[in-house]
Parts: C-alpha cells; structure tokens; sequence
C-alpha cells in the first residue's frame, strides 16, 4: 500500500514564505560582593558602531535558542554551564534597521569572579552597575528591564541567587545581594531570620577576616536539602 502524504503542497509553500532572520541576545549579570551588574559590549560594526549593546548572535540552523545563548556566553566569558532563563521574544519590524530580526532574549548569572577577562577585553565588554549603565542600542534597553523584572520574581521565589555567588559567602553577601536585585534595603534581623526558616545554608567554621577583626561566618547552599525542601511541599520564598 502506498502511504498517503497530506498537504504535499504546504511542502512547497515553505519555499514562498519570506526567510527571517532569528537572534539571541544574552543580558549577562555578575555580582561584585556590593552590586549587580550587567556585562556589555562596544559595537564594532554598523549601525550603531561604538555605542554599547548586549551580547548577542544568530541563530545557527543546527541550534536550538538555548544551545545558540550558550555558544554566545562560552564565547564572551569562557564559561560552561551557566544558569540561564528565557526571557521573550522581540518581534516588532522596525527593531534592527538593517533587516527583519527577530530576537529571543535570556538572562544570565555568573560568578563574575570566575569569568575569563581576556576573552572580555577581546570583545571590548565592560561590567557596569545597574544605575550606571550607558544607553543601548535599537530594542536592548527595554530588554535589560524586562530581564530584570524577571530576576526580581524568581530570586523571591526560586534560589537562583546564590549562582551569583562564590561557593562560600557570608551572610552580609548575601543580604547586600537581594538588596542589590531587589533595589531596596532589607532589615538585617528579618533577612537572617527568613534565611534561617529556609533552612538551605550550611554553616562553616570558617570565617571572612576581611569585614572585620571579629570575621564572619562563610556559608555555603544546600542544594540537596533545597531539593528535598521542594519535594516535600516546602516552597522558596523571601
């Protein structure tokens, strides 16, 4: 029996549709133990050379958006297996000048410690702080903010903070880190005390001597406890 092929004809009609181009751009922060920041790049080429913009590429046809954001990060940071999270699609015409671009856009944290700074120097990129970031090209700004509207709601409710962190922090770290995020200040007492009922920190005997004669206790996050937390009905939330 030959097999029947439904709507040969839409096969066809692939080829008469217009051809779009798809890019991934990538908002990329770092926290320096007092701020968020945000990693950006010097264009090189027109339009818009000179002016800062985020990192971004195309999308290659054996890609998948997410396997294309990675390639972009590996590429600026030297990094593997950084957290990343999808943001939106940019789909107005007008957005690139130069042709019809659609962008998917994702954030990402890193330890900016750990990033490779030849390879960001290479790339003319530069960390600034949220409040002092230049202006961006075409579309980009809006898709900081909106990138940053999503870090606010899911660090209050998901751990993904403490991939901004070095393995072992002290409690001050983290606190300034929400603060940082959050744009707000946080009481001291009520911050430790919402810490503390999470029960997700391992303390160590270790302390930070840098703060102080007295020091700091350093702690580390619990994933295994967080999981178990998670499965048992216990949710993250600051």
């Amino acid at each position: 029996m030959v097999p029947i092929i439904e709507n040969m004809s839409s096969v066809s009609n692939y080829q008469d549709q217009t051809h779009l181009l798809v890019a991934v751009d990538c908002i990329i922060f770092g926290f320096d133990k007092e701020e968020l920041k945000i990693l950006l790049i010097k264009r090189n080429f027109e339009p818009e050379m000179g002016k800062w913009s985020l990192m971004g590429g195309f999308l290659q046809p054996n890609e998948t958006s997410e396997n294309a954001a990675n390639r972009v990060l590996e590429t600026l940071t030297g990094l593997h297996d950084v957290y990343l999270d999808q943001v939106h699609a940019y789909t107005d015409p007008k957005r690139d000048p130069v042709e019809r671009t659609i962008s998917i856009t994702y954030y990402a944290l890193i330890n900016s410690e750990d990033h490779n700074e030849e390879l960001t120097k290479q790339h003319s990129a530069q960390w600034f702080s949220l409040n002092e970031a230049p202006e961006l090209i075409f579309d980009h700004g809006q898709m900081v903010q909106h990138a940053i509207n999503r870090l606010r709601y899911k660090t209050s409710v998901q751990p993904i903070g403490f991939e901004l962190l070095p393995e072992k922090f002290t409690m001050r770290q983290l606190q300034r880190l929400y603060e940082t995020i959050l744009n707000e200040e946080i009481d001291k007492r009520n911050f430790a005390k919402k810490i503390n009922q999470l029960d997700v920190l391992i303390k160590l005997e270790e302390k930070d001597m840098s703060s102080s004669k007295k020091g700091s206790f350093l702690f580390t996050f619990d994933k295994d406890k967080y999981e178990a937390n998670t499965k048992n009905g216990i949710s993250f939330k600051l």
